[in-house]
């Protein structure tokens, strides 16, 4: 899109070009589609991982050391291996979905219109997984075992001990660390990039891969620029909603 514009934009002229940028707010919608998935899913599947963790179970420090793996990798190393893990032909994903009867086909995840933001999704999930774990994890150490104790011979079932007791310890770590990951996955960049580069046919194509296009592709770093303000305050706007909720919430 930069192409068609030229360099003649200057100072907000480009937030008056950006107003009816369809492609930008395509993507715009992709990032917060994206950012939302991937941060409830990563919450979700990391509490679960991280109440299994405080377990006193039998080579628990392997477990807690094998769930930080996804972290010590770079996002390009685990861009690289996950698409040969969704490799059409050749993939781990596809080999194990025909041993076990479910498809017979070679479905390219990456390259399908319906399937390709799912996939990225899902690697992108399991990228920051350690990240939400570690800090879930350090919150249930604030959790007196008294206190569940306590509440199991009052006769509190499972679900009860986590809502009454673990869970209003752990609030305050759970609204903190859902709002740097969604920031994190909004400002995704390398991961999407290795994956799809934005494709298929944009369905992937974030926000900051937008902005990344447009300055280096097109040259327009002013145009970018502006994209990355918008970006920010509507970020911000976001973020200050669900802080306040979440924090009017814990005062009540």
């Amino acid at each position: 899109s930069g192409s068609a514009r030229g360099t003649s934009l200057t100072g907000l002229d480009n937030f008056a070009a950006l107003r009816w940028d369809a492609l930008f707010w395509d993507s715009f919608r992709i990032g917060l589609t994206w950012a939302l998935a991937v941060t409830a899913l990563q919450f979700a599947l990391s509490l679960g991982l991280a109440l299994l963790l405080d377990q006193n179970l039998r080579l628990r420090w392997l477990a807690r050391t094998l769930a930080l793996v996804p972290w010590a990798m770079p996002e390009v190393v685990i861009g690289i291996m996950w698409r040969l893990v969704y490799h059409p032909d050749a993939g781990l994903l596809n080999t194990t979905l025909r041993d076990v009867g479910l498809t017979s086909g070679h479905t390219d995840w990456l390259s399908d219109l319906s399937l390709a933001l799912p996939a990225v999704v899902a690697v992108g999930v399991w990228a920051g997984m350690p990240q939400t774990t570690v800090v879930l994890l350090a919150g249930l150490q604030n959790v007196w075992p008294e206190l569940r104790e306590a509440a199991a011979l009052d006769g509190a079932g499972m679900w009860r001990r986590f809502r009454s007791v673990t869970w209003p310890a752990l609030r305050p770590v759970a609204v903190a660390i859902t709002a740097l990951q969604f920031i994190w996955n909004f400002n995704s960049f390398g991961l999407v990039y290795v994956l799809t580069n934005g494709g298929p046919g944009g369905k992937t194509r974030l926000p900051m891969l937008f902005a990344y296009e447009e300055a280096f592709r097109y040259g327009q770093f002013g145009y970018a620029a502006a994209m990355g303000l918008v970006m920010m305050a509507v970020v911000a706007v976001i973020l200050a909603v669900f802080l306040r909720g979440r924090l009017k919430g814990e005062d009540q």
